[in-house]
């Protein structure tokens, strides 16, 4: 499909083509491991093994690719399995990455347990300060890694402006675009070298999946990532790329949705007495609201708040929401709720990259926004 239709329109038709043999419109489920071959070493298709290739997974990633404006997308079984891969692909013993000080608590666990175990350096840095990345490079930085907006304190980094001080020093730009989407955020567009998504978020939308994305515009780190993909095996079965594929189909119009009902979230909690500070981009007192208007269609579903009372109240407001579900993950149509410290970022306790112990973290469904609002008010009390 060309690259030229729109977005809304590359997300329902971009991998989607016809089945050739019955017409239908929905891409079937490959629920296979093997592949029958036209003789010895005659591949029907390119397929083999679904390790290496899978048709519903190649829907997924022609649609991937197509929606990042990227060359080629790769889809995994989880969200870490991509950053694992990439990780692998990009460094090797004694090579150095610069990390954002608000990353996602997974992230951080597989730099400080899992790759510096293998010898890969690390620096935190505040990468909505553009200075603090060129200060954090060194002579061995291959990569610097961003979050934008961060999880879970919603912080905004400059990608155009990063993408520069990375390529002068050598080293490719990694995003993670998960909080924001395709649809809301292009960052290879913007000087990316490499998307990550946990397409368990918004793209499958519905939180009956778990996945992982890469997505590039060089053909040849391309080659390199699928070699390591099919070498590492963490691929995407195909019932997961077909759950994540339907899902993208409505991703624009559910993150309209998302962002309006944030929105009246945010506006709620700026006014409310019980909370001390509100974290979304969209509000104009946000230190990143400037760049985030500018590289980005609109300001996403995402909103942490501090609770005036402490860690304890923090708590009490997560266990007295009703219509929010206290629950890990996000991106899904219902509301979510959760307490960063103690559940998903309590593996950088003790770390830079410690959340404050009085934030909240709302993944803001699309349910009806006076009936979110309410919910809110009584939770907070």
């Amino acid at each position: 499909m060309s690259d030229q239709h729109s977005f809304e329109t590359l997300a329902i038709h971009a991998g989607n083509t016809a089945d050739p043999l019955t017409g239908a419109v929905v891409p079937p489920i490959y629920q296979v491991s093997t592949y029958k071959q036209d003789g010895v070493g005659g591949l029907r298709g390119g397929y083999e093994y679904s390790r290496s290739a899978n048709p519903t997974r190649t829907a997924l990633e022609e649609n991937l690719a197509a929606l990042e404006g990227g060359r080629r997308g790769l889809a995994f079984a989880s969200g870490l399995a991509a950053e694992d891969c990439l990780l692998r692909t990009l460094l090797t013993p004694g090579d150095h990455v610069v990390i954002p000080n608000d990353a996602y608590g997974g992230t951080f666990r597989l730099f400080a347990k899992v790759a510096a175990r293998w010898g890969v350096e690390f620096s935190v840095a505040d990468t909505s300060d553009v200075a603090a990345v060129r200060d954090a490079i060194t002579p061995r930085t291959k990569a610097v890694w961003v979050e934008t907006p961060s999880n879970p304190l919603l912080g905004i980094t400059d990608i155009a402006a990063v993408a520069q001080v990375a390529h002068q020093a050598g080293a490719r730009l990694v995003v993670d675009n998960t909080f924001a989407s395709p649809y809301l955020q292009q960052p290879l567009a913007l000087g990316a070298d490499v998307i990550v998504h946990s397409t368990t978020k918004y793209m499958g939308g519905h939180s009956d999946v778990v996945g992982g994305a890469l997505v590039v515009s060089d053909p040849e780190l391309a080659d390199e990532l699928a070699f390591h993909q099919n070498a590492m095996g963490a691929v995407s079965g195909p019932f997961d790329a077909w759950l994540v594929l339907r899902g993208i189909k409505t991703l624009a119009v559910r993150m309209d949705r998302h962002t309006e009902n944030a929105t009246k979230v945010a506006d709620l909690l700026t006014r409310h007495p019980k909370v001390s500070h509100v974290l979304y981009p969209g509000l104009p007192e946000h230190p990143g609201h400037e760049v985030a208007a500018k590289q980005m269609k609109a300001f996403g579903g995402m909103v942490s708040f501090r609770v005036a009372g402490g860690e304890e109240a923090a708590v009490e407001v997560c266990n007295r929401a009703e219509l929010f579900t206290l629950g890990e993950s996000l991106g899904g149509v219902e509301s979510l709720i959760e307490h960063p410290g103690r559940m998903t970022h309590a593996s950088v306790a003790g770390s830079l990259l410690e959340v404050p112990g009085d934030l909240v973290r709302l993944s803001v469904g699309i349910e009806n926004g006076d009936d979110l609002l309410a919910d809110l008010t009584q939770a907070l009390g």
